[in-house]
């Protein structure tokens, strides 16, 4: 399918990797995997043909069709969404242009016969390559796609610039799947998916016959997803069967045997260069000295291997806070004339460890900015407890940051500990090394500010943390420290999450917040998707009915425009042979009127000889005219038995 070969690419006079080789096959579903700064986006834009290596060879599949969903920068603007999403279906898009062109020519009264039956042959095969397209059904598929991933029937003729940043992912990542391409190229698809959507990707893969490269620190999901592992490391590209799991089991083996590999030849190293100071200055030992310089000079030290458990990192120990943190009592929310809550309740008590799950749009946001205090209700009441310290993190948390100072200054500000080297390995975790931490917070992108603001909530002396989507920009290890540091933490806490890895061994509550309720688990998130299945079943049956009659109209809609099309194509070829053998019929009858006519006319009946030839032309125009006739019956009937079969 796509064969790279000896590729290098290079950033700022370094290599990310250089003369790698590596092969895509058809069905292969791949993670791509390697640490922050390997080259694993470099590599997906290589493979997207974005991008240009600085040498090697590129082979791909002829007339492959490839899909690409970066990780930033997604805007869509000037459409409604169902039409900004149909813009993939570039072959339909074509057909369809030029199926209304061609019926605008048919309409035409200056074509002669021969035009005309061109332009219905031409019409003829567009639409059977629209119906090999399932063009009818596109809308369809659509719309399928649309929901999947979470939008809502209302949302399909809104404007894609209303939408905002995680939702023009969404866009993107339905736009690849409409398209039917034969290689995904996903780079952190799941950042901004639920549970609901994130399952329904998931399916979408696993059923998926062309290729798949992802790039996730969704462990599950590259489990549950892939099937094979690319790993960028110390600037090679290499290949391995098996999952996630598998290659995670693998990597672990390995780093063990670098590591013994490194202290052998540092101990080696030792030896050597003990040898040359003791017998340095020796004229009998000067071969032997030579000979150790030249050993010591070829030695290469082995590269460590990124380690993800040598880094702990604890918040400070909180003051105790009252039995309970905040309760909310029968809490009202609306935007416009968008009623979120009406009504609900929520306590969080001392120790909690809550997490919200549920749809994107269902307000699980909303009630952390109200537990916080961030957000004003229209109705009920919100109760601190006794010594509450909250801390809040959620993306546009991140724009509070203080643009003039560095990041290092932003955490000394609030960190209680000034030790530079805690501070400096505190943002090293957070993926800020070396000269990072100098930088002004004005020049950071903006993951790089979302990970400076979780960086300050680990300093926080809070007994009460609330954090929204805090693992969308951590690679494996940033990640682990902050879940380690979270299962540590004596407070309570309340997570927004759809990553199940993350929140199993953090939370012992979930809130699943779905279509204006609150269900509460008294379990983890296990117990929680043990019970999934119930809740939506029970959504299912309530969507269903209220949806069902809309649901069979658009069935119907889809039935009968699929009915049409197979009426087309079994009737095509009739059609055609009996438009052209009217054309002829037509042309014959205009002929013998024509010669009716001549025969009489009185001037001609002194011309014997012109009325005898006139006589058997005649005869022979009849006699055709006849078969003809006779032939198209023929095939009128045969007309009508197909066209009853559609009825």
């Amino acid at each position: 399918m796509i064969d790279l070969r000896n590729i290098s690419v290079q950033f700022t006079g370094n290599y990310l990797f250089q003369d790698v080789s590596l092969k895509i096959n058809s069905g292969d579903k791949l993670a791509l995997v390697g640490s922050n700064g390997s080259g694993k986006s470099s590599l997906l834009n290589i493979i997207s043909g974005k991008a240009e290596p600085e040498n090697g060879t590129i082979q791909k599949q002829k007339n492959i069709s490839i899909g690409y969903l970066p990780q930033e920068q997604i805007v869509h603007k000037g459409k409604n969404l169902i039409d900004e999403v149909s813009t993939a279906m570039k072959d339909i898009k074509f057909l369809q242009t030029k199926e209304d062109e061609l019926l605008k020519k048919l309409e035409s009264s200056d074509l002669s016969d021969e035009e005309n039956g061109e332009f219905v042959i031409q019409l003829g095969d567009v639409q059977i390559q629209l119906e090999e397209l399932d063009s009818y059904g596109a809308n369809h598929k659509i719309e399928k796609v649309l929901m999947g991933l979470g939008f809502e029937e209302k949302d399909f003729l809104r404007l894609t610039d209303e939408f905002s940043g995680g939702w023009q992912m969404r866009i993107a990542l339905a736009k690849i799947i409409a398209a039917q391409n034969d290689l995904l190229l996903i780079d952190e698809p799941t950042n901004h998916l639920d549970l609901d959507s994130l399952e329904w990707i998931t399916d979408f893969i696993q059923n998926f016959k062309g290729s798949v490269v992802s790039v996730s620190h969704d462990r599950n999901f590259l489990n549950d997803t892939t099937n094979k592992t690319i790993e960028i490391f110390n600037g090679k590209i290499s290949l391995y069967n098996g999952n996630i799991e598998a290659f995670l089991k693998y990597k672990s083996e390995r780093n063990e045997q670098l590591v013994n590999q490194r202290v052998n030849q540092l101990k080696k190293i030792k030896e050597t260069e003990r040898f040359i100071e003791r017998f340095r200055y020796k004229a009998t030992k000067a071969k032997q000295v030579q000979s150790r310089v030249k050993q010591l000079e070829k030695i290469s030290i082995t590269d460590l291997p990124e380690n993800e458990k040598t880094i702990s990192i604890n918040f400070p120990q909180p003051p105790k806070s009252g039995v309970f943190n905040v309760e909310l009592n029968r809490i009202n929310k609306s935007f416009g004339q968008n009623q979120l809550f009406k009504g609900i309740d929520l306590r969080i008590k001392r120790g909690d460890k809550i997490a919200f799950v549920g749809p994107n749009g269902s307000g699980k946001t909303t009630l952390a900015k109200i537990l916080a205090g961030k957000l004003q209700f229209e109705k009920g009441e919100r109760i601190e407890g006794h010594n509450n310290i909250v801390s809040y993190y959620s993306q546009d948390v991140a724009d509070s940051l203080n643009p003039e100072i560095t990041v290092l200054e932003t955490v000394e500000m609030i960190s209680e500990n000034k030790n530079l080297s805690h501070l400096r390995t505190l943002l090293g975790t957070f993926l800020f090394t070396g000269d990072d931490v100098f930088k002004k917070v004005s020049v950071l992108s903006g993951g790089e500010k979302s990970r400076l603001a979780l960086a300050k909530i680990l300093l926080s002396k809070s007994n009460f943390i609330i954090l929204d989507e805090p693992t969308n920009h951590l690679d494996y290890s940033s990640k682990a420290v902050l879940q380690n540091a979270l299962v540590n933490f004596s407070g309570s806490l309340v997570l927004v999450s759809h990553d199940v890895e993350f929140l199993s061994p953090i939370v012992n509550h979930v809130v699943d917040v779905r279509k204006g309720k609150l269900k509460i688990f008294e379990g983890g998130i296990e117990y929680y998707l043990s019970k999934r299945k119930e809740i939506l079943e029970s959504d299912n049956v309530i969507s269903t009915k209220k949806s069902s009659e809309e649901s069979l109209k658009k069935d119907q809609k889809r039935i009968e425009a699929e009915l049409r099309q197979k009426r087309f194509r079994a009737t095509k070829d009739l059609k055609e042979k009996i438009l052209l053998l009217e054309n002829e019929i037509e042309k014959f009858e205009i002929n013998i009127a024509d010669i009716n006519k001549e025969l009489f006319n009185p001037d001609s009946y002194d011309d014997h000889f012109r009325i005898k030839e006139l006589n058997n032309k005649l005869i022979e125009l009849k006699s055709q005219l006849e078969l003809k006739t006779k032939e198209w019956e023929v095939l009128s009937a045969q007309l009508e038995e197909v066209e009853k079969r559609f009825v």
